[in-house]
């Protein structure tokens, strides 16, 4: 009794819901119900609307969102082929096997639709910052250059209306005297035919003198490179600007030769003398700059140019400089690195390989202490080279290593830059 209701319930897995047949060429639609592939053509048909489910109700976007389910069609030849009982139940159970298997795989998609939207949503929350930021930046900027513009534009006004103002009064000045000296000719003209013997009284009134107007000096205003000049003053206001940074040398490894404007270092075969205290890298040659941030957002750049090995970023003021570590953030530092003139990473844990197409000549920093992210671009075109979203907590300062040169290697330095005016 128990075999002929587990058999009837088997057969009844395999029923075509609308023919209520052993199914005919299984097909499976999008939400795994089953149906004969004539007798789902044939509802599809006779239905207005939607194409849907007759089960479920789910819709879908056309009458071929459906696939030939090789696996069921084989389990019903097979029920339709076997007798007895016992190839009943083995096949009841691969059926059952398969079903199992088809509900963990809807289970498993309707969870990767449900993460799916949760990362829609965060998205879409990015994406509405993102263009706030952008617009509010772009906004500084219009104001920046709206601002230049009226003040250099009234600058114009007000040259040009003192300029014409002062050539309209040397005109009525002019119009006056020349009237006087017509008044004069007339009168001297009546005096040489008369019989008097003097000469008549002339109107005298003050020379006017030749207006000199410095057209050169008005001229310059527009030949004068005003894209440069406003520039020069827009990158003042830059938030953030880029920051001009200078190498400190009491934390310079003793091998390292600052320049004089201490903005660049290379290694040096001899040694200088030093002082030994906890400021000072001691055992690689490594060097921090003077000024350190533990907040807002910071840019600099430094020129690599030529220099086949070198490691740039950030370390906490709190790292150990007597010790040789792996420079990675579990130890203090968000670094970039070059090996070999063309093999870059990030310093993590372990080493992230970067695919770069151009080998940059400048390296850019960007350093949000808020947001805790340390970014490197390619400072030739600005294309982010790498970013670490969980960047430091607390004090950090600019990082900088030129590296020790392989043998026979002429030695080679890395320059901050300095941004003129800055």
């Amino acid at each position: 009794m128990a075999t002929s209701n587990n058999n009837t319930s088997f057969r009844e897995d395999l029923t075509c819901a609308i023919c209520f047949e052993l199914f005919k060429e299984p097909v499976m639609l999008g939400c795994m119900h089953h149906f004969c592939r004539r007798c789902i053509m044939s509802y599809w048909r006779s239905i207005r609307g939607p194409v849907t489910c007759p089960q479920c109700r789910q819709e879908f976007p056309n009458k071929s969102c459906f696939q030939t389910n090789f696996l069921v069609a084989n389990l019903v030849e097979k029920v339709r082929a076997c007798s007895t009982s016992a190839s009943v139940r083995y096949l009841e159970k691969q059926i059952k096997d398969c079903l199992e298997s088809q509900c963990s795989t809807r289970q498993a998609y309707i969870k990767m639709v449900s993460a799916d939207k949760e990362k829609m949503k965060k998205i879409q929350k990015v994406g509405t910052e993102l263009k706030m930021r952008v617009h509010n930046e772009f906004q500084a900027l219009h104001h920046f250059l709206k601002v230049e513009e009226e003040a250099m534009m009234e600058e114009l006004s007000r040259e040009y209306d003192e300029m014409t103002r002062e050539l309209k009064r040397h005109l009525e000045a002019l119009d006056v005297a020349i009237g006087d000296v017509e008044k004069n000719i007339n009168t001297l003209r009546q005096t040489s035919s008369s019989t008097e013997q003097s000469l008549p009284k002339l109107n005298s009134g003050a020379p006017v003198q030749e207006l000199n107007i410095n057209m050169n000096r008005f001229r310059s205003k527009c030949i004068a490179p005003i894209q440069y000049i406003i520039w020069r003053k827009m990158i003042h206001h830059l938030n953030p600007g880029p920051a001009p940074l200078v190498f400190d040398e009491d934390t310079a490894h003793p091998s390292l030769q600052l320049s004089r404007s201490k903005t660049q270092v290379m290694e040096s075969d001899q040694m200088t003398s030093y002082m030994c205290d906890s400021k000072r890298f001691l055992q690689c040659v490594n060097i921090l700059s003077t000024e350190g941030f533990q907040s807002g957002s910071h840019y600099w750049e430094v020129d690599v140019q030529n220099n086949p090995r070198w490691d740039l970023g950030v370390a906490l003021e709190s790292v150990n400089r007597q010790v040789r570590v792996k420079l990675c953030p579990e130890n203090g530092y968000w670094t970039l690195r070059l090996r070999n003139g063309n093999k870059y990473s990030a310093g993590t844990q372990p080493w992230t390989q970067l695919t770069v197409s151009t080998s940059p000549s400048r390296i850019g920093i960007f350093l949000n202490c808020e947001e805790r992210q340390v970014s490197f671009f390619n400072a030739d075109d600005m294309v982010l080279l790498y970013s670490f979203n969980s960047g430091p907590r607390g004090k950090v300062f600019p990082f900088f290593s030129p590296c020790l040169r392989e043998h026979g290697q002429k030695p080679r330095a890395i320059r901050i830059i300095h941004v003129p005016g800055f």
